[in-house]
């Protein structure tokens, strides 16, 4: 009994080890753009609660992966959602709202659904109803500058973002913080500071343009 025991636990301790070292089946860079600072003092965000916040846009850009069976390498997703409420509050609950997803164009039939139901999952609850699913070539530079702050995206003629570092010139009222996490599962996520980001797309009874907000994440994703 006790050789049985001994074999168990080696076997256990294996497959937990070999867990441990497997590589991410899907991997890459995320930016997220809100149209209320995420990056704030408390006053500032409990100013903007319920009267902006209500729109978000975000962006997956993947690296390699694949993703229930489909390769996915090189492509991007968005996710454009309009919320009734702030998506997110300060005990980091997410609001659901409708949302237009675009698609890469570059991707053929299999992967534009994999890339749909990728996006679906990331965003988790997020997304209530999906509008519409739009295919755009989607163009992206994310973090790519010396600071690590900056960004530029395109997405055909409906989306368009630029960011750059935050920095002491932001701080306005001297105590500012990470107010809001991102609103997808990603890791090492930072605040950057938005320059433009605008939706010119049908679908979510609104368009919008958003500049000089410090209402935007850099981050990475990897499951």
């Amino acid at each position: 009994m006790k050789i049985r025991a001994l074999i168990s636990i080696l076997a256990l301790a294996a497959t937990a080890s070999f867990a441990g070292n497997q590589t991410p089946a899907i991997s890459g860079d995320y930016l997220e753009v809100r149209s209320c600072d995420v990056y704030t003092g408390p006053c500032f965000a409990n100013a903007e609660m319920n009267l902006t916040g209500k729109e978000g846009m975000l962006l997956w850009s993947v690296r390699e992966g694949t993703w229930k069976g489909t390769k996915v390498d090189g492509l991007r997703v968005m996710a454009v959602v309009h919320s009734d409420a702030t998506m997110g509050d300060v005990d980091f609950e997410c609001r659901s709202g409708n949302a237009i997803l675009i698609v890469d164009n570059k991707a053929d039939a299999r992967q534009k659904e994999a890339l749909t139901d990728f996006a679906r999952t990331m965003a988790d609850k997020l997304i209530s109803k999906v509008v519409a699913v739009r295919t755009a070539p989607i163009e992206a530079k994310l973090g790519k500058c010396t600071a690590g702050g900056c960004a530029s995206v395109k997405a055909g003629n409906l989306v368009e973002i630029s960011t750059s570092c935050l920095g002491g010139k932001h701080n306005v009222c001297g105590n500012e913080e990470t107010y809001y996490p991102p609103l997808s599962k990603v890791e090492g996520a930072y605040p950057v500071f938005t320059d433009l980001a605008s939706f010119n797309g049908a679908g979510l009874d609104v368009t919008w343009q958003i500049s000089g907000k410090r209402s935007a994440f850099l981050a990475s994703f990897s499951m």
